[in-house]
């Protein structure tokens, strides 16, 4: 299915509050430099947020999607089948914290390194 520009349009002007506060920290590269879009076509869907760059999908769920576990998971596999990671959170972990719903974002495009190597106190010496 092609969506219409006017849907998107739509969309991108009726964000949730949860919606509005993620892109408000998403948006004009402020996470690592990336850049972010909301209400995305891609394909047969329209995805909350996206950075093609790193492959990475994020959508915040609603109460609805409680009862549309199925078709997320569909929705899920056929993304990850075009090489995205899809990350989700609730409308309530986005509003009530904010700060970990970031971090868990960015522990996803930030390729893990090793903790850097810190000396031992005292040089190494036991006393």
């Amino acid at each position: 299915m092609i969506h219409s520009p006017a849907i998107v349009k739509t969309l991108r002007k009726n964000m949730t509050d949860s919606e509005r506060l993620l892109w408000n920290h998403l948006r004009a590269k402020q996470l690592a430099g990336l850049k972010f879009r909301r209400q995305e076509p891609i394909d047969r869907y329209i995805v909350d947020f996206v950075c093609y760059e790193k492959k990475l999908i994020i959508e915040v769920d609603g109460g609805q999607h409680a009862e549309e576990k199925e078709k997320d998971i569909v929705r899920d596999n056929w993304f990850r089948q075009q090489g995205f990671q899809v990350l989700r959170f609730w409308n309530f972990e986005v509003l009530d914290n904010i700060e970990g719903v970031l971090e868990v974002i960015l522990k996803t495009i930030t390729p893990s390194c090793s903790p850097p190597l810190i000396p031992p106190a005292r040089g190494g010496k036991e006393r």
